[in-house]
């Protein structure tokens, strides 16, 4: 049986002044930094590879290990915050963030190295969703959108910045900083937080452990977090490993669900999905989340291999969306005053209008015209994060608030996950498929052969320009392709999202839980 709540001499009131300030930015960085792990390491495998002796395909597992332990705990912070507290849960992850950080840093082998980005998930998982709810229950109820506004920007920020930071540090550095650079930032993180939010905890709750519903989770977010990063690899169901994970991660997930509806008190609390609201914000938070991921992943992917842009150059061309910082405290008023569900679907159809238009891109295209995009769709961020986020929150019970925050999170990264997948393999097959249309449709090939030649080319080079140049439009037209079906998923979210009720208002205390 569960334990009536025990108080942990909680303070409800939210920080005011400079103390709200240095909290709301702790907080902030907080995920940042976390959010910043997933993709930072990206474009460091090659070095780390070399550098430990293995092959880049095993050195990919540095990222895989990360994302699969961060993707079991994400769901677990309702049941860990009730259990421990949620400021002491933060606090102990974040330094425990800092140690596995400087212990990946001077792994001596790839096992070790794995093992210890494997801990430095398992921390960093609890910190995303309870940076959320510490935010929401430390700032006055009337700023609780700037909170979401808050804690939006950073988790959009963060994964666009992760290559272009992890490649200026492999270009420059050792690859060692991309994970040293956490240690005192995680450090100092974990200490002031304690400092300004021990007064805030939240009451605990004595619940026993349920190892089924844990050992079902991990078997299930494991299998299925290994076989969105593995299959593109191994070519996907033609792999018998991916075949095997796929049933594991069906098999493992139906039984999941079947143990932790049914258990007296479950690790996940999946009863959360009762609510309409949540359910409808949290599956659009995720789809168009994933879709706008998409872009992320493709754009940089996309102008290295058809545009000769560096890794470096393709990050920055990405990295345009400063106007969500300033159209963020906006939303936040607005939240409040507009019914979110006409807020979000403005949000979302401004993704739409900026992917149709990336949809029309074409090789001659120049880097401000790629960035001028990405300025444009900061405005609709703030629009859909922060009332979306409000619509999924504000339809559960306070003490539910945790739970939803870990459970909608989980989605959301999960659909960042497919979305990665699905997007590079539909694209590079599109590719191939545009590749083999164009070749049987090209026209004077011998006369621009001769005509090359002519210009002191040899007839191999002359073909490999030609080839070049088919590859090329190759991928511009695929890549069309994914911008084009990307905006269709936007325009549907869009419309998804008005099933849900208008959400109640979200107070402080209510997120605190």
């Amino acid at each position: 049986m569960t334990n009536p709540p025990a108080r942990t001499g909680t303070t409800d009131a939210p920080l005011h002044g400079s103390a709200l300030v240095v909290g709301g930015a702790l907080l902030a960085l907080a995920n940042f930094m976390v959010v910043l792990d997933t993709t930072i390491a990206n474009v460091s495998v090659p070095s780390i590879a070399g550098a430990l002796a293995v092959s880049p395909t095993q050195g990919t597992w540095v990222i895989t290990s990360y994302s699969v332990a961060e993707a079991i705990t994400v769901p677990l912070t309702g049941w860990l915050a009730l259990r421990f507290g949620t400021v002491r849960v933060f606090c102990i992850a974040m330094a425990g963030f800092a140690l596995f950080s400087a212990l990946c840093g001077i792994a001596p082998s790839l096992g070790v190295l794995v093992a210890f980005r494997v801990a430095q998930g398992l921390c960093g998982g609890p910190m995303i969703p309870l940076s959320q709810a510490l935010l929401m229950r430390v700032f006055p109820p009337e700023k609780a959108g700037m909170a979401i506004g808050i804690w939006a920007m950073t988790t959009v920020v963060a994964p666009v910045a992760g290559p272009i930071l992890g490649g200026l540090i492999s270009d420059n550095f050792h690859w060692s900083w991309i994970f040293f650079i956490n240690v005192p930032v995680a450090a100092a993180c974990a200490f002031l937080s304690w400092r300004v939010f021990r007064s805030r905890e939240t009451p605990i709750t004595r619940r026993p452990i349920d190892f089924v519903g844990l050992g079902l989770l991990i078997v299930w977010v494991g299998a299925l977090q290994i076989m969105l990063d593995k299959g593109k690899e191994l070519d996907w169901f033609g792999s018998v490993w991916i075949v095997g994970l796929a049933l594991t991660a069906i098999i493992g997930f139906c039984a999941f669900l079947i143990w932790e509806l049914t258990a007296e008190d479950p690790i996940v609390d999946l009863r959360i999905f009762r609510h309409r609201g949540f359910t409808v914000g949290a599956v659009t938070l995720s789809v168009t989340f994933g879709a706008f991921f998409a872009s992320i992943i493709l754009i940089p992917l996309w102008l290295q291999t058809g545009m000769g842009y560096t890794a470096t150059w393709a990050g920055y061309a990405t990295a345009g969306g400063f106007l969500a910082i300033i159209f963020s405290p906006v939303a936040a008023q607005l939240v409040s005053r507009v019914d979110p569900r006409t807020l979000t679907s403005g949000g979302i159809l401004c993704f739409a209008a900026v992917t149709f238009w990336r949809s029309g891109f074409t090789t001659s295209i120049d880097f401000w015209h790629v960035v001028l995009p990405a300025i444009v769709l900061g405005v609709g961020v703030p629009f859909f994060f922060v009332p979306t986020t409000r619509i999924a929150l504000g339809a559960v019970l306070p003490q539910e608030t945790a739970s939803a925050a870990g459970l909608s999170n989980f989605m959301r990264t999960t659909a960042a996950a497919f979305a990665a997948s699905i997007t590079t393999t539909f694209w590079e097959n599109s590719a191939s498929t545009a590749r083999d249309n164009l070749a049987g449709v090209l026209n004077g090939v011998q006369d621009r052969i001769d005509a090359l030649m002519a210009m002191g080319l040899t007839s191999q080079q002359a073909l490999r320009q030609i080839d070049n140049l088919v590859q090329t439009q190759s991928v511009m037209l695929a890549t069309d392709r994914v911008f084009f079906v990307t905006a269709f998923i936007f325009l549907v979210t869009a419309c998804f999202v008005w099933l849900a009720p208008r959400p109640r208002p979200v107070s402080a205390a209510a997120a605190a839980h």
